[in-house]
């Protein structure tokens, strides 16, 4: 997808020529969801942050998502609160404009 071209001996670059008309650059907006435990979204955020992509203030409150009829997971009796030890999914959003080429 994309090539890294290094300059030769000479010390004069392989690149193409660059022609006369510049590209258009339009932005765009992506947004991101992230599905997991809060502990994973929580982590996952900082990797963002730290390889510079987003800040951790552009991702929105960690939000739960409802359960779904076709979801595994322990279940407890009638009448009583879910079993302790099933995971809570939740979901966290972040817009980003990107730049295209």
């Amino acid at each position: 997808m994309f090539e890294y071209l290094e300059p030769d001996a000479s010390g004069a670059s392989n690149l193409p020529p660059s022609s006369r008309s510049t590209p258009q650059i339009r932005p765009e907006r992506v947004r991101h969801m992230l599905y997991g435990s809060l502990a994973a979204i929580d982590r996952t955020i900082k990797i963002l942050h730290a390889l510079g992509y987003t800040d951790p203030n552009d991702w929105s409150d960690p939000i739960p998502v409802p359960p779904t009829n076709g979801t595994p997971g322990p279940t407890s009796p009638a009448g009583t609160e879910p079993a302790s030890s099933k995971v809570e999914m939740w979901m966290a959003i972040a817009t980003k404009t990107v730049l295209i080429e």
